[in-house]
């Protein structure tokens, strides 16, 4: 029998004793909207249609597969080149803001939190893989540099180093896989721990679950039908989370959730549009640039993204200490939830208005220059432009 998640809207739970009628409460303040993500394994479909219609759940999906952006291999040349890049091109290298007070979650293949690059910042790591803490893979380590590394060996690799709370969810193993039930948990408790910026570069595999249908026996026809149906539903399931985010807003902080647009485009020869997560409604999307007198879109950048960042060898913290070099949206994403956390800060300190999500949101879309770009480069391509940092 299949597995289903479930959202609910715990603010909407009530308790009573058992002579207390559960009728409305009289002049009952409103409550701001707490999402809690359940896991029902083995039950039969009648009965996740059931609890779809309870009154406090605001969304019923079936897990599929998740997959990190995989990173692209870099020249020899541009893993010796040993600097930077995309610190100066945000304009972080001139930002009097570090994210001192800003709580990040990297949801990710965990961290190797004994780096260099991560003394000094309180790490708080859990894992949704049953695979353990730490970081088998590299690429969450990498992301994580990029967010808030501090220096290593003189080298600076690290857009925020002033965060000094980092919230670690691993929701991808070691192959790099993972389901979407443990990235709906970790979102949902990077909320819980109080994040303000949520990174997320890793994108949901329809292929895998066509594939994963296929070994079961299904025919190619249903099993495409069966991963459609899938994708939708965690499509309504994010919309319906992200929805909750937004609302929670009203009520006090909560998170900017960033993620990657993809890699999948193979540019000239074809192009291919944002996936999940970073299609969901609220989610900023984010795609990447590379170096040159211009900067120019990466060949392999997904479509229709709402912002770019630097994504073309990128150098970040390497597990087992020292540095090395990536390319990809994935590399992308870090550069925009470092850019947030320095206008959390930014805006904390300016006394001038209440900081919120809503504002750094904006402040990533409307501070996003385009005089940097490359001609060619067009919004399809960038969104509203390459993301500043505050100054």
């Amino acid at each position: 029998m299949p597995s289903f998640m479930v959202l609910r809207n715990a603010s909407h739970v009530r308790t009573a004793s058992p002579f207390e009628s559960f009728g409305p409460a009289a002049a009952a303040a409103p409550a701001a909207p707490e999402p809690k993500v359940e896991l029902h394994a083995n039950i039969p479909t009648q009965q996740a249609s059931a609890i779809a219609r309870e009154a406090n759940v605001a969304a019923v999906a079936r897990p599929m597969p998740i997959v990190l952006i995989k990173p692209l291999n870099v020249g020899a040349a541009a893993a010796a080149a040993n600097t930077a890049w995309g610190i100066p091109a945000v304009k972080a290298d001139t930002s009097r803001f570090t994210g001192d007070g800003v709580v990040v979650a990297v949801l990710d293949t965990g961290i190797d939190k004994t780096h260099p690059a991560f003394a000094g910042v309180d790490i708080v790591e859990k894992d949704f893989t049953g695979s353990g803490n730490g970081d088998q893979h590299g690429h969450g380590t990498h992301c994580a540099g990029t967010i808030f590394g501090r220096d290593v060996n003189g080298t600076r690799i690290g857009i925020a180093r002033g965060v000094k709370k980092a919230l670690i969810g691993k929701v991808l193993g070691a192959t790099g896989g993972g389901g979407s039930d443990m990235i709906f948990s970790g979102i949902q408790w990077a909320l819980e721990q109080g994040a303000q910026v949520i990174s997320m570069s890793l994108g949901f595999d329809f292929p895998g679950a066509v594939k994963a249908s296929e070994d079961g026996g299904m025919p190619t026809e249903p099993s495409v039908s069966a991963a459609l149906e899938a994708y939708r539903s965690n499509l309504r399931f994010f919309d319906a989370l992200m929805a909750m985010v937004r609302a929670k807003a009203a009520f006090g902080d909560t998170a900017v959730i960033v993620a990657a647009a993809g890699n999948e485009s193979q540019r000239p020869a074809f192009t291919i549009a944002a996936s999940l997560p970073a299609a969901a409604e609220g989610v900023v999307s984010v795609a990447a640039v590379g170096q040159g007198a211009k900067l120019g879109i990466a060949g392999f950048s997904n479509t229709m993204a709402q912002v770019a960042g630097p994504g073309v060898d990128i150098l970040s913290a390497k597990p087992g200490g020292g540095l090395q070099t990536m390319s990809g949206t994935s590399m992308a994403c870090p550069h925009v939830a470092g850019v947030a956390a320095l206008w959390w800060e930014s805006l904390r300190t300016s006394g001038q208005q209440r900081a919120s999500a809503n504002l750094v949101a904006n402040k990533l879309l409307g501070e996003a220059r385009t005089d940097v770009l490359d001609a060619t480069v067009g919004p399809d391509d960038r969104g509203t432009g390459i993301v500043t940092a505050p100054q």
